[in-house]
């Protein structure tokens, strides 16, 4: 009997160029924007997924992998001996305690409620770790279990409508800590899931800057979910601010800080469309924001600070895949201080994005090699990072091929 349905990439015998066309349909991108992506022509691109051009070399391969976000390596390439998890990582040891965690539904406690003050401080501890350890996930995987149940009996507690609302923007502020643990973890379904509570418990506990961090979360969600979900992206990103924007004239520091990190989500997401004149704009728009907030202030989730945008200016260059314009930025960028671990490493590595997009190879793998000091968990599940380590582990260069293959052999893409 023939069937209509799409072929499926990962079954046999189902050649490169078809899953390349395939997963390039799955993710809503037309021929001429993922060409573009991959620096190359529509018609080149046409010639792959149509089989008059073989198989690219693994530079090649790996950008088309980046590009559709393609989640293992062997998805793409139908080659079960090169299953890499490139925009997944391999699955956190504490991932398994965290996921049971998140998918309990508890009806009975066996210990008291915590209050929310209690929770609170606990929240301000737990963000103070993520920012300050090297192996961020694992002490954040010692610290959810306990909480998110914590937040959820709390709540389940609460006597009164203030209080309800009080502990629903702690049980939503759970979820964002829970979501920057799951994220990059190979479990999709998790990271929805924890995206979506924290949206409604934002919403419960009517907190304007509950609500923005749970709308700054969800829009990369759905960013991250590929071109088909930008439109997604942009509605949650417009509505949070059109909602933020009457508390805006005497709103408290972390009110007008979540502001300004939706409105580069804004510019981020028109980067990621290759819209340079919108997402410069959307910069210009958060750093006007920044410049409102004491020049010491760093938001304890999004990181958004005076600091932060030079970071972002990187960001951005590197989206719009302008390399000579992501090294100017790196420059400038590097005169700021990043106090958290994590978003220093990941700082690093869009500007590891920026060198090898200026053909600066030695110089983006050795601002690799500055991530992995700042925040090892940060690389080992980056998949911009992972790909250009493993490119450059077939470069012709035998010095860069020694050092590219050290480097994989620490963030765990080869073995010791």
């Amino acid at each position: 009997m023939q069937s209509n349905a799409t072929p499926d990439p990962f079954a046999e015998p189902v050649a490169f160029g078809q899953r390349v066309q395939i997963l390039r349909d799955r993710r809503g991108m037309s021929r001429p924007v993922l060409a573009g992506l991959l620096g190359m022509s529509p018609s080149w691109l046409k010639q792959v997924e149509s089989g008059q051009i073989q198989v690219p070399k693994l530079p090649m391969v790996l950008r088309i992998a980046e590009a559709l976000r393609v989640r293992d390596l062997a998805d793409l390439t139908g080659d079960q001996s090169m299953a890499v998890d490139l925009f997944t990582g391999p699955g956190h040891a504490k991932l398994p305690a965290v996921r049971d965690a998140i998918n309990a539904f508890p009806l009975s406690a066996d210990r008291p409620p915590p209050t929310p003050l209690h929770l609170r401080h606990r929240l301000a501890k737990a963000w103070s770790a993520r920012h300050t350890a090297p192996n961020h996930r694992a002490v954040l995987g010692d610290l959810l279990p306990d909480l998110v149940v914590d937040a959820q009996l709390a709540v389940r507690a609460a006597e009164s409508a203030a209080e309800r609302r009080a502990t629903q923007a702690c049980l939503s502020e759970v979820y964002s800590l829970s979501q920057f643990f799951v994220a990059y973890q190979p479990d999709a379904a998790l990271l929805w899931r924890v995206a979506e509570r924290g949206m409604v418990a934002a919403q419960e506990s009517e907190d304007p800057h509950a609500i923005g961090v749970a709308a700054w979360l969800t829009a990369q969600a759905h960013r991250d979910s590929g071109p088909g979900h930008f439109d997604a992206a942009d509605a949650v990103t417009t509505k949070a601010l059109r909602y933020l924007e009457p508390f805006l004239p005497d709103a408290p520091d972390k009110v007008l800080a979540i502001a300004g990190a939706l409105q580069f989500e804004a510019g981020y997401t028109a980067a990621r469309r290759a819209e340079s004149g919108t997402a410069w704009g959307w910069w210009d728009e958060a750093d006007k924001t920044s410049k409102k907030l004491p020049a010491a202030y760093y938001h304890p989730i999004t990181s958004f600070s005076r600091a932060i945008m030079g970071a972002h200016a990187v960001t951005v260059a590197v989206e719009l895949r302008a390399g000579g314009e992501s090294v100017r930025q790196s420059v400038q960028a590097d005169r700021m201080t990043i106090p958290s671990r994590p978003r220093l490493a990941r700082h690093r590595i869009e500007e590891a994005r920026g060198y090898q997009l200026d053909n600066q190879v030695e110089v983006a793998l050795a601002t690799l090699e500055r991530a992995h000091e700042a925040a090892p968990e940060t690389i080992r599940y980056n998949g911009y990072a992972r790909r250009i380590i493993l490119e450059e582990t077939e470069a012709k260069s035998p010095d860069r091929r020694r050092r590219a293959s050290e480097l994989a052999v620490k963030v765990g893409l080869l073995a010791a």
